[in-house]
């Protein structure tokens, strides 16, 4: 029976001291914390910035149908994006409108204007729409416009 009891003290003791977690197995997770949240935010940073460039394009290719609509319809380009929402004081080209072309001139995903211009830089015979992509800078390298995979 005293050896039975001397076990129970020695386990309670044990017990006792062994409350909690070591400073050092705390550091350790936190650790392993932040170098898993270091993955997560280059994973996501570099997916926000994918989906931020096709939704670019996507809404250069809207801005392009709309305005080869109002091309059809009018026989000439817009003077610009606003042209597509409103009909024109020249009475025979608002004989000639369609539109409204667009429901909204939208901004891109960097919140910055898109830019129209008839003939174009790229398009000579045609019309440039483009956004002057994630660096703002027009005539950069990640301008994202009508002229891409033409």
């Amino acid at each position: 029976m005293i050896a039975l009891n001397s076990h129970k003290n020695r386990m309670k003791v044990l017990r006792e001291k062994r409350e909690g977690f070591t400073l050092l197995e705390v550091l350790l997770v936190l650790v392993i914390l932040v170098v898993l949240a270091s993955f997560a935010v280059n994973i996501f940073w570099g997916t926000q910035d994918k989906a931020d460039k096709n939704a670019a394009a996507t809404q250069v290719g809207f801005y392009k149908s709309a305005i080869e609509r109002f091309r059809l319809d009018t026989r000439q380009y817009p003077g610009g994006l606003d042209d597509l929402l409103k009909k024109p004081s020249d009475a025979t080209l608002a004989n000639r409108w369609g539109g409204p072309y667009m429901d909204r001139i939208a901004k891109d995903p960097w919140d910055r204007e898109y830019r129209f211009i008839a003939p174009g830089k790229h398009n000579s015979q045609s019309f440039d729409v483009w956004s002057t992509g994630p660096d703002g800078q027009d005539g950069s390298q990640d301008d994202i416009g009508n002229w891409e995979g033409t």
